[in-house]
């Protein structure tokens, strides 16, 4: 008798509900119809921007009557649209095999991702860059070794008889070999070098007392910067920029791929989130059919209006479109975190369905702001390429404030000569007999025997023979003896002065230098305000998400124990399909919540380890070039 009751109470507040929409609908369409004239036959509507009172536009029933070519150019857009398909496409991802599942874990994301990425190998490229840029600024101290040899022939015409020339010219021909070797001293900044020579020629020259001759030297000379230079100059400045900008490059390495462990992280919870998102919009279809099968029932016994019926079919189709925009969420998510860790657009990854296993409850470090900023100070790798930076500032300035030295070197050459040859046997014009003065001689003393008149010549004294020196006859192997036994030695030692009139180019490179310096030291503690920014807004956003992920996990127990009070409730006659629906809208609601709450923790966590500069020791990775 008491359920009788019930349902009869029941069957006549939802007769009572039906008749009140159905009046309330009727009403309402007779008050807007009753404002809204119907146009005349005769009148053309027009199409305006604002509108008039005088000329009101016409009600959509009338006005999909209308004719597009009479709306001044504009047509009608599907006047008449209905969609009549039912059938709902498969939850499957464009260019997936969702049969092909890859497990992954964010530790082998982020190895994949630092091992394939292109921003990474481009950054191991420059750091690869700047040690060859190093090895070549170094190079400048290795010495140099010079040689050459060459032969050589020439014919010299001479007009003197002191030139030596028997027919009028002389003809010579040799072989000359020399040998330079040069260098630097990276300590003090002097400069070496030492210069061998060694040459044999052959002369017609009929004052050589040597032919062949063989001619060897050996020279030592050492420039010494007493002033500018000698502490520091252009070939050290070179070496420790470069060394300072494999430093550089070093840090951005390091920069980079913090970076891009920070993007895998929160990909990777992005691409979690949306799987369990897509999972909870499906187990919600699920209910709401569920609960369609048990309003079906309600109404067959009498407990529910058939109307309500619709009410719970439309709920099936709402969560249904949450499903399929949770999967277009899923293949972006998904793509995203493939776009990371993937090698090439070839690569077999992007065909796999990729499952993340990592847990998603982390826990949030536990740190204070204190130690969360002097963390931050020093492991940031943006204040260690302000420091690189202004290392390369103070060599620079370094550099011009030797150039405003005066500028005076120590110039010292030594210098050994070895001489060796065949003693010429041809005939010298001053040491030779004088056989035409004894010829004339003897026709005066002819004829003075007939007639004394001639005195005779008077014999000139002749020259003295000239002889060869033991020390110079030999080969060439004499002559290089003569240079290791020192026998002709020259040295001479002296000062180069090279003093400007003013050094205005060396002094405003300095100023320059020292201008960029203290724009240096701005740009620092503007940084260090930057990162101290960075580091309140992670730690803070990481609290934040601790207890939004605290409110949303007690929000969706309490909306879990809220609809099921009220499918108890509707059951037992004292609610409608209303509310009931309302309650399951709000439990999917508050399951979604709770999930992007544990995600944006996650995620804060990850901007919180970026903000400190510990990404890479938090997640055991060392970044290092790949040899």
């Amino acid at each position: 008798m008491i359920f009788d009751i019930i349902r009869l109470r029941t069957t006549f507040i939802s007769f009572f509900r039906i008749v009140f929409i159905t009046a309330t609908a009727a009403l309402l369409t007779t008050d807007v119809r009753a404002q809204v004239p119907a146009p005349s036959p005769t009148a053309t509507p027009t199409v305006e921007t604002s509108p008039k009172p005088e000329n009101p536009q016409p009600p959509v029933e009338d006005a999909q009557k209308v004719q597009p070519e009479n709306l001044q150019g504009v047509p009608a857009v599907a006047p008449n649209y209905e969609s009549n398909d039912v059938t709902l496409p498969e939850l499957g991802r464009v260019g997936v095999d969702l049969m092909n599942q890859r497990p992954l874990t964010l530790r082998e994301a982020i190895t994949l991702a630092l091992e394939n990425n292109k921003d990474i190998e481009v950054t191991r490229q420059n750091v690869r860059i700047s040690e060859f840029d190093l090895r070549a600024a170094d190079g400048v101290y290795q010495p140099r070794f010079l040689a050459q040899t060459f032969y050589e022939r020439s014919v010299t015409p001479t007009a003197s008889f002191f030139g030596g020339g028997a027919n009028g010219e002389i003809t010579q021909s040799g072989l000359t070999s020399n040998v330079q070797l040069q260098g630097s001293e990276p300590r003090f900044g002097g400069n070496y070098e030492v210069l061998f020579n060694n040459s044999r020629v052959n002369s017609t020259n009929l004052f050589n007392t040597l032919n062949p001759s063989f001619t060897s030297n050996l020279s030592f000379q050492y420039a010494q910067p007493i002033f500018r230079g000698r502490r520091f100059d252009q070939n050290r400045r070179q070496i420790e920029i470069a060394k300072r900008n494999l430093s550089l490059t070093d840090t951005q390495f390091r920069q980079r791929s913090i970076e891009i462990i920070v993007n895998v992280q929160r990909a990777y919870w992005d691409l979690t989130y949306t799987l369990r998102n897509l999972q909870v919009q499906r187990d919600s279809v699920k209910d709401a059919k569920d609960q369609l099968e048990h309003n079906r029932r309600l109404v067959e016994e009498g407990q529910l209006a058939p109307s309500d019926i619709i009410a719970s079919e439309t709920q099936v189709a709402n969560f249904e479109q949450n499903v399929y925009a949770a999967l277009d969420e899923v293949n972006r998510a998904e793509n995203n975190l493939k776009n990371l860790i993937a090698e090439n657009k070839s690569d077999a990854l992007w065909s796999s369905s990729i499952v993340p296993v990592d847990p998603v409850d982390l826990d949030a470090p536990p740190t204070t702001l204190p130690e969360a900023l002097g963390a931050a100070l020093g492991n940031r790798p943006e204040l260690e390429l302000n420091e690189v930076q202004r290392d390369i500032n103070q060599i620079d300035q370094r550099f011009f404030r030797e150039q405003t030295k005066p500028q005076i070197d120590l110039v010292a050459t030594y210098n050994l000569a070895g001489l060796a040859g065949t003693p010429s046997d041809g005939v010298n014009p001053f040491t030779s007999n004088d056989t035409t003065r004894e010829r004339i001689n003897e026709v005066i003393a002819r004829l003075n025997q007939t007639t004394p008149t001639l005195p005779p010549i008077q014999p000139v004294p002749p020259a003295p023979t000239q002889t060869v020196s033991s020390n110079l006859t030999g080969g060439n192997f004499s002559s290089i003896t003569d240079i290791f036994a020192n026998r002709y030695p020259t040295f001479r030692v002296g000062v180069q002065i090279n003093l400007p009139f003013e050094s205005r180019t060396a002094r405003a490179q300095l100023g320059r230098s020292l201008v960029e310096g203290e724009r240096i030291q701005t740009q620092r503690q503007q940084l260090e305000q930057t990162i101290q920014v960075e580091v309140r807004n992670a730690l803070q956003s990481v609290r934040t998400s601790e207890a939004r992920l605290r409110s949303a996990a007690i929000s969706r127990e309490n909306s879990e124990r809220q609809y099921e009070s009220e499918q108890r409730k509707l059951d037992a006659g004292q609610s409608d399909v209303y509310k009931v629906l309302e309650r399951q809208t709000a439990l999917t609601t508050a399951r979604s919540s709770e999930l992007r709450a544990q995600t944006e923790l996650n995620k804060s966590i990850a901007d919180l380890q970026r903000a400190t500069g510990n990404s890479l020791k938090a997640n055991n990775v060392e970044a290092r070039l790949r040899k």
